[in-house]
């Protein structure tokens, strides 16, 4: 029978459209749309409306509502009348028969199955939107490297790589959810190509309905809104035209930088120097990331991290980094501006520091006592926001319970201690995230100000700190340097002194912080004064007893966090002195 001679031609013509469309696309619709045209052409009844159709093979509702869509737009181009849903009529309830008894309870309404629209950001999310990017019509589809490139700066996980080194699977792997929900054909042997099927587009059509969409473009428009430090909000990062990773070969090696600034004299009542500061004028130079290049995400994947940074727009120059794994530099656009006024290098250190722990080497860096050593040397580098990134990764459940409030003594510290800020990550592309947020930030805060550069030459090692602390408090509170003479100074951090070591043979013992171990040091220059002042307390019991009290007895007046108990007595002198 031939397709007009149909009890329904109209309705039949659409799904025979529909049917040679998904066998175009290759798509799995076809036994769907081939088995609703069988059973349509077959059946001798004349409907009214496509709701009429469910009662046949291969009709859902799905196809139905299609259907009716379909009919509705027919009707309105041709000035038709569209015909009344058929409703089922409910029986008429009754108040009761001639005995009083009332009529039975209605069947409960089944409910209808909530619309599908993928999380906000995953991976089905990203692919959904990047294949909306194609014309509705269009059947040429995306090969996979094209749909990455459109899908990515609306994902938060990476499509080239997993997010958890010990994982397998990509932001990617949601493409075959999308193809088993049928909202996605691909087609093409050997090159696959990716387009949305009608469901698809009802889907991409319902994310941009949605509040986090409206939001999300909202943002793109008003790129140079303020956002809060230090809690960033992702948002669609523009791509550059660029992705290749910036290697700044310093003007000199780190190696080199030891001798920038001078040791100057020791004597803790040496005058502060004067000096008239560097101006470097608004648009003088650029803001940029600086990461240092021992930060890879495996062994056999080195440059994840530059890399996908470069992709958002953050493209950081590699370097080795004397103290912290990342930092801000404002880089001058004329590279003879500093050496013109007396000064090395063309880049000067913003008052921003990144220190990144993964879990693992956290609860490492807490056991051996690389964790205090590492917050000293920050503390004596002059930056005033200091940022602990620490990022989650997949481990052993006994192991994070077993340290787990270590973790969290160790975080509180930093934060309250320390004042440094917390940054928790589930994975390595939530920093990326971050550090790319901070990256336009620090841009839009700086990059329209003047900085004041402090001369190197009046720079040593030993007023750097006076010098630095003098200047914000009585003329301003930005003041900065070169990044040779930052790493100078970061360098000869690593070169202690007797009284660095002496500090920190102190905080090995546990409930001696930084400013307690201060306040023995204060007291007893060096080991040999504390080791001799445990040993003139005498033998026997009452010498034993004084070396017990000696810190308390010497400390009793301190309050707050410098105070000493009598147990951290005893067990200080238990070390020292043999108590």
């Amino acid at each position: 029978m031939a397709d007009a001679d149909s009890a329904n031609p109209q309705l039949l013509a659409w799904v025979k459209d529909w049917l040679d469309l998904a066998r175009e696309r290759n798509s799995k619709g076809v036994t769907t749309y081939r088995t609703a045209y069988n059973s349509l052409k077959a059946c001798p009844i004349t409907f009214e409306h496509p709701a009429q159709l469910q009662q046949l093979k291969g009709f859902g509702p799905k196809l139905c509502d299609r259907l009716e869509q379909q009919l509705k737009k027919h009707c309105e181009q041709n000035g038709l009348p569209m015909p009344p849903h058929p409703r089922s009529r409910k029986a008429a309830p009754t108040t009761g028969d001639e005995n009083g008894e009332g009529s039975s309870k209605p069947a409960k309404k089944a409910r209808k199955p909530k619309a599908y629209v993928p999380a906000f950001r995953s991976g089905a999310f990203a692919l959904v939107v990047g294949l909306a990017t194609l014309d509705e019509d269009s059947v040429n589809g995306m090969t996979k490297a094209e749909l990455i490139e459109v899908a990515q700066p609306y994902c938060d996980s990476s499509f080239s790589a997993p997010s958890d080194p010990t994982k397998f699977y990509t932001a990617w792997n949601s493409m075959k959810t999308l193809v088993q929900k049928e909202l996605v054909y691909e087609r093409g042997r050997p090159l696959r190509r990716y387009a949305l099927t009608d469901e698809g587009w009802e889907v991409a059509k319902r994310i941009k309905e949605t509040d986090h969409w409206k939001a999300e473009k909202g943002k793109a428009k008003d790129p140079t809104s303020a956002q809060p430090v230090p809690n960033f909000q992702p948002e669609a990062v523009s791509r550059q035209k660029s992705l290749s990773v910036e290697i700044s070969e310093p003007a000199q090696a780190p190696s080199e930088y030891q001798n920038v600034v001078s040791d100057g004299p020791i004597s803790e009542d040496s005058s502060l120097p004067n000096f008239t500061p560097i101006l470097l004028p608004p648009g003088s130079f650029t803001v940029q990331l600086v990461l240092d290049v021992r930060e890879v995400r495996a062994k056999t994947d080195r440059d994840y991290m530059q890399e996908e940074l470069a992709k958002q727009g953050a493209k950081p120059i590699m370097r080795s980094m004397e103290l912290g794994d990342a930092q801000w530099v404002a880089k001058c656009n004329d590279p003879n501006l500093l050496s013109s006024q007396g000064a090395e290098g063309d880049e000067v250190v913003l008052d921003w520091i990144v220190e990144r722990k993964r879990l693992d080497d956290l609860i490492g860096s807490i056991k051996d006592g690389r964790f205090h050593e590492q917050k000293f040397r920050l503390q004596r580098s002059g930056v005033k926001k200091v940022i602990y990134i620490i990022e989650d990764i997949g481990m052993d459940p006994e192991v994070v319970t077993r340290y787990a409030e270590a973790v969290r003594s160790a975080i509180a510290s930093t934060q309250v201690v320390n004042g440094y800020f917390v940054k928790r990550t589930n994975k390595m592309d939530e920093t990326i995230r971050y550090l790319t947020q901070m990256t336009k930030m620090l841009k839009r805060t700086y990059e329209s100000r003047a900085l004041h550069v402090i001369p190197t030459k009046v720079l040593t090692s030993q007023n750097y700190l006076p010098l630095l602390k003098h200047l914000r408090e009585s003329i301003s509170p930005d003041w900065y340097i070169t990044y040779p003479a930052f790493s100078s100074l970061a360098s000869k951090s690593e070169s202690i002194t007797l009284r660095d070591v002496f500090l920190k043979m102190l905080m090995t013992i546990k409930g001696v912080t930084g400013e307690k171990a201060l306040e023995i040091q204060k007291r007893w220059k060096t080991p040999y004064d504390f080791v001799k002042a445990f040993e003139a307390c005498g033998p026997g019991e009452q010498g034993l007893k004084r070396k017990r009290e000696l810190i308390f007895s010497h400390t009793s007046h301190l309050v707050g966090r410098k105070k000493f108990t009598k147990p951290l007595s005893t067990k200080i002198a238990e070390v020292w002195g043999d108590a």
